[in-house]
């Protein structure tokens, strides 16, 4: 598993990665109300905003974190969105995107780097 500065984790299977928000990023957001995923099929580039998020503080947007396209999104959430706090890095993940290029995830963080920028 990866982390962006963003707060982001990402779980790759080939070329395939699964993206979420963190335990730390979820705390923060307070209760999520509402999650608005992309479409299956959409075509994104890293930075695109490809999630918005609700919650009781703030409304946020989730970025692609890699050129790809999306091929399965958690459906579960647009029933509960509450997932994401119950489970932000398991059961509360976003999207499924197929990735054209893997190679910036050797930029993104490990779990001991993530853990100690938020500290």
């Amino acid at each position: 598993m990866k982390f962006t500065e963003e707060h982001e984790w990402l779980l790759p299977d080939g070329d395939v990665v699964t993206v979420g928000i963190t335990d730390h990023a979820s705390e923060q957001l307070g209760d999520i109300v509402f999650v608005e995923l992309p479409e299956v099929g959409t075509e994104v580039s890293k930075d695109d905003e490809a999630v918005v998020i609700e919650s009781v503080k703030a409304a946020s947007d989730i970025l692609a974190p890699l050129d790809g396209e999306i091929i399965k999104v958690n459906e579960a959430l647009a029933d509960n969105p509450a997932l994401v706090n119950e489970d932000p890095q398991g059961d509360g993940w976003f999207f499924k995107i197929k990735a054209s290029d893997l190679s910036p995830m050797d930029d993104y963080m490990d779990a001991a780097a993530y853990k100690a920028m938020i500290e």
